[in-house]
């Protein structure tokens, strides 16, 4: 009579049914986070090459009359070397404006940090896990 009172344990058909089930349910999960941090991986990098294209004509309008302005005040005083000073000083802004551009790039932000964790959380527990 004991044995009728207990729950029977399920099959392995069943097991494996419910397995898929929620393997499924994990990679749709993780599928549907992927494709948000996409959209807004996607999102931050148009408004960057946006704000760049603008902020780089801004500037290039804003070097050239400066620049001209400058040479043409400093010729009498200076002659060719204001052009060797204007020279460096853009060549080393330029190298500056790389490098911080580099440090965003490597920051991650136009990467799926969340997505990336979360899977490799997902790794460690499904094969990580000692049956």
């Amino acid at each position: 009579m004991n044995n009728l009172e207990e729950e029977p344990r399920p099959g392995l058909i069943a097991s494996l049914r419910a397995l898929l089930g929620n393997a499924l349910g994990l990679i749709t999960t993780r599928l549907a986070l992927a494709a948000l941090e996409l959209a807004d991986a996607r999102d931050a990098l148009l408004r960057l090459l946006l704000l760049s294209a603008c902020g780089l004509l801004a500037a290039g309008f804003a070097a050239v009359f400066w620049s001209a302005l400058l040479v043409y005040l400093s010729w009498d005083f200076m002659g060719w070397r204001i052009l060797l000073i204007l020279a460096f000083a853009y060549s080393l802004l330029a190298w500056w404006l790389l490098h911080r551009a580099f440090i965003i790039l490597s920051q991650g932000q136009l990467g799926l940090p969340a997505t990336i964790a979360e899977l490799r959380r997902d790794r460690e527990v499904l094969f990580d896990r000692a049956p």
